[in-house]
């Protein structure tokens, strides 16, 4: 019998969890899901929300395989061209048996070895889970705290101070964020270790002892005012802030970008210009934003002007995406918890003529949240909407874009741009 659809495109999954380097699938967050599509989407051009993955990892209940666009999208995230190609590559007769049948003893001593092979496997987790709750690290045995080695601006290097010379391993690991890829070993001899932050923001740095968190703590990363960025891992390229702010504009040219020996096609790039600071008390349940944004680059993959801006917060963020017309089925629009996918839902009013400037404007109030395009409202969220203390602002354009001002405000705080 050929290999099932459920088989392969478990196997996918398998890929794709190996390339992230993230550790067990089933102890990812929401907020994996969320990073897994914005990773998706930079490498194949192509958007899969994070609940169309939360579905495909089975963290929400769905019957039936996810659509062919899905299914093509993962292909080529694991690296193949397609489901097609990768079901032709990895599908076979698992028998090895031309005719496609078994004799009556094979069956059976494959009936017997799985059963085997089962009851050796349950006895095994159940001697891991006794030996894992024999060795269940007391966070009161460690200690944890960190420090940057400049009070703002990117890169910036943090030094971390801990003590886990409890632990019942040797080594044990130090995480930079909820992004379970950046982890680093470090001996539990040792009280001391330094990692760089190459993006500001707001991170959740934690400390693992036996694959238990037993320590994390809040850490701040401020930008030192608009730091702009070509995204590229793992170092970006960086351009100093008399280069991008100039005649009232936050703007970034192609030729701009071509003097640093990037090239904008085939591959897509994406521009970040990003503000992270302490703003004063204001909060997502509670604010104004407004702004307008052009996408400036609309050639070869980058045709779809994708156009994403951030309201960081402690923990959470707030996602406008914007889009040329016609692309707004690879739009992820989400609201802290509330997210939306323009693969399941009509996001085609968030979709414009970037021949001109684009005016966004947001307002969060009395437990809702207005979103506006060029002053027409196009969504409102009643839901999910949190109290989470805003620590940034991020625009990132697929290409290169401009920013002509930038304005948030409660009544407490007030911060205007106009460049």
């Amino acid at each position: 019998m050929l290999y099932t659809e459920d088989y392969l495109l478990n196997e996918i999954k398998k890929i794709i969890e190996q390339k992230l380097g993230w550790g067990y699938s089933a102890a990812w967050v929401n907020q994996d899901y969320i990073a897994l599509s914005k990773k998706i989407q930079q490498e194949t051009g192509s958007a899969v929300s994070h609940m169309t993955l939360k579905r495909i990892w089975g963290k929400i209940k769905y019957e039936g395989l996810p659509q062919v666009y899905t299914l093509n999208t993962l292909s080529r995230f694991a690296g193949y061209e397609s489901w097609r190609e990768f079901t032709v590559r990895n599908s076979k007769n698992d028998t090895g048996d031309t005719s496609g049948h078994l004799s009556e003893n094979k069956s059976g001593l494959r009936t017997q070895l799985l059963i085997a092979s089962a009851t050796f496997c349950c006895i095994m987790i159940v001697l891991a889970v006794i030996a894992g709750e024999r060795k269940k690290p007391n966070p009161e045995d460690f200690k944890f705290i960190s420090h940057t080695t400049i009070t703002g601006g990117i890169p910036n290097s943090v030094v971390f101070d801990y003590d886990a010379k409890n632990a019942s391993e040797d080594s044990v690991i130090i995480q930079q964020s909820w992004d379970k890829s950046l982890r680093t070993v470090v001996s539990k001899e040792q009280h001391q270790h330094t990692l760089i932050y190459y993006y500001p923001g707001f991170f959740q740095p934690k400390l693992l002892v036996a694959g238990k968190i037993v320590k994390e703590h809040n850490l701040l990363i401020p930008s030192d005012g608009w730091m702009t960025a070509i995204m590229r891992s793992p170092v970006p390229v960086y351009f100093e802030k008399k280069e991008v702010i100039h005649d009232g504009y936050l703007a970034l040219s192609a030729d701009q970008i071509k003097s640093k020996n990037v090239q904008l096609n085939p591959d897509l790039l994406s521009v970040s210009y990003c503000n992270v600071k302490n703003f004063g008390p204001i909060y997502s349940d509670d604010f104004e934003f407004e702004t307008s944004v052009r996408n400036d680059f609309r050639e070869g993959s980058s045709v779809c002007q994708l156009t994403n801006i951030y309201l960081l917060c402690e923990g959470s963020a707030v996602h406008i995406p914007l889009c040329a017309k016609g692309c707004e089925s690879a739009l992820n629009f989400f609201f802290n918890d509330y997210a939306v996918s323009g693969k399941e839902k009509d996001l085609s009013a968030f979709g414009v003529n970037f021949s001109g400037f684009a005016h966004v404007k947001v307002h969060s109030f009395g437990g809702k949240a207005l979103i506006y395009l060029d002053d027409k409202l196009i969504y409102t969220v009643d839901r999910g909407i949190m109290h989470s203390k805003i620590i940034g602002i991020d625009y990132v354009f697929q290409g290169t874009g401009s920013v002509d001002y930038t304005r948030l405000r409660n009544g407490k705080v007030i911060f205007d741009d106009e460049f």
